[in-house]
């Protein structure tokens, strides 16, 4: 009971965390910081110290499924979803993002979004944002599987 405690805790900092900074935090933060850049600069550290709490919560999740069910944790939804999910956030985290920051490297001094990298920036902006809602969506799912395997409920 109590690693299921932790089981409960790991995916509700995961899944909160992504639902508080990708969809509360980082448009607050843009829609009061009038310098664009420096919100972004923000909202950037936002996503890289969620993306490593996802990391290490998703790790975790699955080393425990895995101690619990051996093989059989690759048929169970939760399993999978959650692997979808640290899939989707090492994709962001060492891939889309380094690339990110590289294309604004490469743009100073003007902003990213005022220089000629501006369509290549914009287009993985939105890769990244659609791979986000979909790990988002993921968590989701992940706490109902969760749930709905709560033999308290």
């Amino acid at each position: 009971m109590k690693l299921r405690f932790l089981d409960g805790i790991a995916l509700t900092l995961w899944v909160g965390s992504l639902w508080t900074v990708g969809y509360l935090a980082v448009p607050i933060l843009f829609q009061a910081q009038p310098d664009k850049q420096l919100a972004g600069m923000l909202a950037g550290e936002m996503f890289r110290v969620q993306g490593f709490v996802g990391i290490a919560c998703g790790v975790y999740l699955l080393l425990r499924d895995g101690v619990k069910f051996g093989k059989l944790a690759l048929r169970q939804p939760a399993f999978l979803a959650i692997t979808l999910m640290l899939i989707i956030t090492l994709a962001i985290q060492f891939g889309i993002q380094p690339l990110m920051a590289g294309l604004k490297s490469q743009a100073l001094p003007l902003e990213v979004m005022k220089s000629t990298l501006a369509d290549s920036f914009a287009m993985w902006h939105g890769i990244s944002s659609i791979l986000y809602l979909i790990e988002s969506l993921l968590g989701l799912s992940s706490i109902y599987l969760f749930l709905r395997n709560d033999p308290g409920h």
